[in-house]
């Protein structure tokens, strides 16, 4: 467990504090309290307390400054009008911040706190799970030895309404914070402040984005150029959404087969020839089916021979594990959740939506969804005594509100959605800026294929293609909560920040 080296409370706008040199000799005096306590309508929307740690990342020393609690989001008038809840660390053997990078780090939902990211994959501290991300009391976590703290600084950041993040003004619209564009506009701003606060503009920059935080981060990508004029070197999708990108309904039924396949071959559910191969060399083959044979066969609808039909069903079958007679049933549009509730239907289980390696057991084997996601319900399991334990008595934020794992966030508004075209239009404006997409092969929700799919429409004429990378594992939504996941997942995105540091590169084509 790492070491608590300094705790202080801080109130003011301002609270860069001093880091001292080495440990005390004596036990730190108590933790002071941030003066958030209570109801929401006490809220401080501008108080932190900060720390000083230090954690063993890939055999050497880190050092480091914990600066959690809160900053404001301001309206068009100077007026708090919320406080966003975030933790900053910062490695503090370092001189020259000019150099050293900073990752500012969202998760989904929307609705989700920060929380995923932050105490799993890329942050200081890791959950205590097994080694395939399964929950295990007592709850509690330890050193990251694979943290990416090392190589850059980071701040998690929580939406309004998600972790200790409040509305302070209940007059302003709830419009102003739920929306696709709404959500990236007032992020924005609150990221200008937090650069300008910490004295970070000189840093070279990156964004990474979890599930919904994918659109998050691929909308504020533009947002950030164009009316922050702040400029980044990185944008790293985890689990990419659809990013506004529009599928027809035949695009989507080929474009989910090799996600079914790859879950079909975890569970043993492919004929032998298939079964033989390992995932990433047999996937190719349904990748291809699914682009070409698949999506001309359904496209063709009514026109289709029955001769034809029998042969496409046949082919489907072999490469998802599910029968044809349920493939025809349904027209050929089998949908996930059908999916899930269908391959191990036989043997009395469900599999996971967001890491279908999970079982789940319903009430009823007949229907055509589970009754819930197995996944989500282990994860939760997980997560949330060691977030509240970690933030309150190793970070030393002490507040009687809940932390909101998912927070009430809706209405949110979804029109308009435009993300993926402005993350390409950031990318060819911004020569620095390069794209890193990391996905797991059995992510029933945001699945790896369309996420590929996403990055060929940003890019259609290929020129962007050196800027771009994909990254696959034998996991799911969080493929960090798998051991050897996280240890490559990190290391991915350690090579992705030295790859694309500028280091007095020109940006220029």
């Amino acid at each position: 467990m790492r070491k608590l080296l300094m705790v202080l409370a801080v109130a003011s706008p301002y609270c860069l504090m001093a880091q001292p040199k080495s440990a005390p000799a004596t036990p730190p005096a108590p933790v002071k309290e941030v003066k958030n306590a209570g109801p929401d309508v006490n809220f401080n929307p501008d108080a932190v307390v900060v720390s000083a740690h230090e954690v063993t990342i890939k055999g050497q020393k880190v050092p480091y400054k914990a600066t959690t609690g809160t900053m404001p989001v301001w309206n068009e008038d100077g007026k708090t009008i919320a406080g966003l809840f975030f933790t900053y660390y910062e490695r503090t053997d370092v001189k020259d911040k000019t150099t050293r990078p900073i990752v500012v780090s969202f998760n989904g939902g929307p609705g989700s706190a920060s929380v995923w990211m932050h105490i799993a994959y890329t942050g200081p501290v890791v959950l205590n799970i097994d080694d395939e991300g399964n929950p295990i009391q007592p709850y509690g976590f330890k050193d990251n030895p694979n943290s990416i703290l090392d190589v850059a600084d980071i701040v998690y950041v929580d939406p309004v309404n998600t972790g200790f993040s409040r509305i302070v003004d209940k007059n302003t619209p709830r419009s102003t914070f739920f929306g696709v564009n709404a959500d990236v506009k007032y992020l924005a701003e609150w990221i200008n402040t937090f650069m300008s606060r910490y004295n970070r503009w000189a840093s070279p920059k990156y964004l990474i984005g979890e599930s919904y935080g994918t659109t998050r981060v691929s909308g504020l990508a533009l947002e950030l150029q164009e009316s922050q004029w702040m400029y980044f070197n990185g944008v790293v999708l985890v689990s990419p959404t659809d990013l506004g990108l529009t599928r027809s309904p035949q695009q989507a039924t080929a474009l989910r087969w090799p996600y079914f396949a790859a879950t079909a071959w975890y569970h043993k559910k492919l004929p032998a020839d298939l079964q033989s191969k390992d995932l990433t060399a047999m996937l190719p083959e349904v990748e291809k089916f699914a682009m070409g044979e698949l999506l001309v066969g359904i496209n063709k609808g009514s026109l289709i021979t029955d001769a034809e039909r029998k042969d496409l069903a046949k082919k489907m079958a072999r490469y998802s594990g599910l029968s044809e007679e349920v493939i025809l049933q349904n027209n050929f549009d089998v949908s996930t959740q059908l999916f899930w509730k269908e391959l191990l239907r036989a043997e009395g289980y469900t599999v996971g939506r967001l890491d279908s390696r999970y079982k789940g057991i319903d009430k009823k084997d007949a229907g055509d969804r589970p009754d819930f996601n197995s996944e989500l319900t282990s994860w939760l399991h997980s997560f949330t005594p060691p977030i509240n334990m970690y933030l309150r008595e190793e970070l030393g934020y002490k507040t009687d509100l809940k932390y909101n794992m998912f927070g009430p966030v809706h209405p949110w508004d979804n029109s308009n959605n435009t993300t993926g075209e402005n993350l390409g239009k950031a990318m060819r404006s911004n020569p620095y800026l390069h794209v890193m997409v990391q996905s797991g092969y059995y992510d029933g929700a945001c699945d790896y294929f369309n996420a590929q799919y996403n990055m060929w429409q940003i890019d259609p004429s290929g020129k962007l293609t050196s800027r771009i990378s994909f990254k696959g594992y034998r996991s799911g939504h969080m493929m960090y909560l798998r051991r050897e996941d996280l240890v490559s997942s990190n290391e991915d995105l350690r090579e992705f920040i030295r790859k694309s540091a500028s280091g007095g590169k020109a940006a220029k084509y």
